[in-house]
């Protein structure tokens, strides 16, 4: 079972695409804004804003589809700047949690244990995308695709989020991620594997992909300094 929807896919590779202008008015267009985080961190202190943190989160853990892209890049970029902010947490779920993408035999008890573990994972961290795909694709096998919508609407959101972050083609244009493992999400988002991962001082990664289409990047950067900044605060001795 394919996770993300076609039409994910086709925003965000028109929006890092070189080309993109030029299929104006043929696919939905991704605005590239790189984020201003003093002001966003500003916004979600900030309790007359629209954008103050636990109202944001209260309204992202509905079940609808009504907040857009705005509030999505307060969200998750917000995050970042909120007191239980780890992206280095322990996981709240021990052990492997069954993909039913990749096994769509999952028996019904097995599918409701893992969206159990699922909701688990997510309780504690919002932004777990391997785990809310699969919550996905449980919700999918359980017949509940009302509610495994929603949850795709967010993981969308998401993904564009970080897209519209930047293009990912050199290090001033660089993705925003507020976990290591969203670089990954969102290149297979985009049909690429992954091979291999480098780091350039101060705070980039860069992410090799393989690739059939010689004129496509060779990979993606990653801008990490707010994830580096989180665990050398943690971790002193690891500077």
């Amino acid at each position: 079972m394919k996770i993300l929807k076609s039409l994910l896919i086709i925003i965000i590779t028109a929006a890092v695409s070189l080309n993109a202008g030029a299929q104006s008015g043929i696919t939905p267009q991704l605005k590239i804004e790189k984020p201003n985080l003093e002001a966003i961190k500003a916004a979600t202190y900030d309790a007359t804003s629209p954008y103050y943190y636990p109202r944001l989160m209260k309204e992202y853990m509905k079940n609808d589809t009504l907040m857009k892209l705005d509030k999505f890049r307060h969200l998750y970029f917000g995050y970042m700047f909120q007191e239980d902010y780890n992206p280095y947490r322990p996981k709240a779920v021990k052990g492997s949690v069954p993909d039913p993408s990749e096994n769509p035999s999952l028996t019904r008890t097995e599918c409701d244990s893992v969206i159990s573990l699922c909701e688990k994972a997510l309780e504690d961290n919002p932004f777990d995308l391997t785990n809310m795909m699969r919550l996905i694709s449980a919700l999918h096998l359980k017949g509940k695709n009302n509610l495994a919508n929603i949850w795709q609407y967010k993981l969308n959101y998401i993904l564009m989020t970080i897209a519209s972050s930047g293009t990912g083609l050199d290090e001033e244009n660089a993705w925003y991620v507020v976990e290591p493992q969203h670089e990954y999400v969102l290149l297979a988002a985009m049909g690429h594997k992954a091979v291999n991962h480098l780091f350039y001082a101060p705070y980039y990664e860069y992410i090799q992909i393989s690739k059939s289409d010689p004129s496509a990047a060779d990979g993606y950067y990653f801008n990490i300094k707010t994830i580096l900044d989180e665990y050398y605060r943690k971790y002193p001795e690891e500077k």
